[in-house]
């Protein structure tokens, strides 16, 4: 019997289903299609639709101290390869990309650890293509100036988080730092 599937991303072992303003978690009953369902139309970006970021919950303006200004803090909350392997073989086929060689992507919180992103949230992880200009390593720089802004309180938290999630290309230019 088919039935209508309302989907944002899929993950390799749940789905987060968006009805109105409700998510809750559904898991995959078996094998998904192969098609795509998120868009390139956005790289460097990731297609809002499916990855449009997530906070954790744990840091914010008045944590900072404790939690992403702590030199190795994100090591504590980074999760493994083997859960995040498992995001980014399902990203490539989302995104339908062409090259399906894993070692090609990372599987990049699109609203940086060092940031406050969620960790494990499928809406913040997404694979991010090394090909490419800008890209996954150009990315990389733009989160440590950012972060180092936030850290030096030369920026507010949310307006870093906010330059981050509307187009990380320009956040410092947009948050004048450089």
């Amino acid at each position: 019997m088919s039935r209508p599937v309302l989907r944002v991303c899929l993950t390799a072992a749940a789905v987060t289903v968006s009805v109105g303003l409700i998510d809750a978690p559904a898991y995959a009953a078996g094998p998904m299609a192969a098609t795509a369902s998120c868009s390139q139309a956005y790289l460097p970006l990731p297609d809002p639709a499916c990855t449009p970021g997530a906070k954790n919950p744990d840091v914010t303006q008045s944590t900072i101290g404790s939690t992403i200004c702590v030199s190795g803090w994100t090591a504590t909350i980074r999760p493994s390869t083997t859960y995040t392997n498992g995001l980014k073989k399902q990203g490539i086929i989302d995104y339908g990309y062409s090259d399906t060689n894993m070692s090609d992507y990372e599987e990049d919180h699109f609203l940086p650890l060092e940031l406050g992103g969620a960790p494990k949230d499928p809406r913040n992880l997404w694979p991010e293509p090394h090909a490419g200009s800008p890209n996954s390593s150009s990315k990389d720089s733009v989160e440590n100036a950012v972060k180092k802004a936030v850290c030096a309180h030369q920026v507010t938290l949310s307006a870093a988080q906010t330059a981050m999630l509307r187009n990380w290309t320009t956040a410092k230019s947009v948050l004048g730092i450089g």
